[in-house]
């Protein structure tokens, strides 16, 4: 598979996941909130509010919180009301950036957006400069630490309609079709393999491969930009190789 998204790869690597859990949190229940209002409370008749769960419960979460970011969706609090917003532009070396972004305030957060890319040698584009680049899919990434058998992990992901799965020294990433992602992480799930992550991503059709000077400001750039209050998801199709990271490390 051409082009699949490394950045969520690298912040496993550089182990920056677990740095931040309260800002992890925050995001958190702003997000599960936000899929309560437009979906209602109740997960079995809310996919994007299940996934959005299934993540909390991944970062330990505990329950009371998530039960009481439902409950504040489903209010109808206008004061913790956030919309929607996405955010393109270019970073270092060319690479394309879409920014998934939920905000109370479009003026604070396009600042606060294109101030980090400018810092770090990138800048803010035009509504659909680059989202043409990116195709929502479905990643699932089993990492190979737990012993597991890549030929298991292949089968079961490929039966249950996988698209891909792509294997690296460290990890399986299967992906799939969004509409086939919980068939597909159910399967892997029941068959008694643990995921590391299971997420709705967006996939770049193509990479920007960086070393130097730009792997590093591209690297500090996508961290400045997740630790923006109103950034949810950070998508970019750069490319580091793991020659590249060894040095960076």
């Amino acid at each position: 598979m051409s082009g699949h998204s490394k950045w969520s790869t690298i912040k496993r690597k550089k182990g920056a996941a677990d740095a931040k859990r309260g800002k992890l949190f925050t995001k958190l229940i702003r997000e599960i909130a936000t899929a309560a209002r437009l979906g209602g409370g109740d997960p079995g008749a809310n996919p994007r509010l299940r996934l959005v769960i299934d993540k909390a419960r991944a970062a330990n979460m505990p329950k009371d919180n998530i039960e009481r970011a439902i409950q504040k969706g489903v209010g109808g609090d206008d004061s913790g009301s956030y919309e929607e917003v996405v955010y393109e532009g270019y970073g270092p070396g060319g690479v394309a950036i879409l920014l998934e972004t939920l905000t109370d305030n479009r003026n604070r957060t396009v600042g606060e957006v294109r101030h980090v890319l400018t810092k770090f040698g990138g800048n803010l584009g035009a509504s659909g400069c680059v989202s043409y680049l990116f195709e929502k899919r479905g990643l699932i990434v089993v990492d190979r630490e737990d012993d597991v058998d890549g030929d298991q992990v292949m089968e079961a992901a490929l039966d249950a309609g996988a698209e891909d799965v792509v294997e690296s020294d460290d990890a399986l990433e299967v992906v799939t079709q969004p509409a086939g992602f919980e068939t597909v992480r159910d399967a892997l799930a029941s068959g008694g393999i643990r995921l590391a992550s299971a997420e709705i991503t967006m996939q770049p059709s193509t990479t920007v491969q960086l070393e130097g000077d730009q792997a590093s400001s591209m690297l500090k750039l996508a961290d400045a930009l997740e630790d923006l209050d109103d950034v949810q998801n950070v998508h970019a199709n750069f490319d580091i190789s793991e020659e590249e990271m060894a040095k960076l490390a």
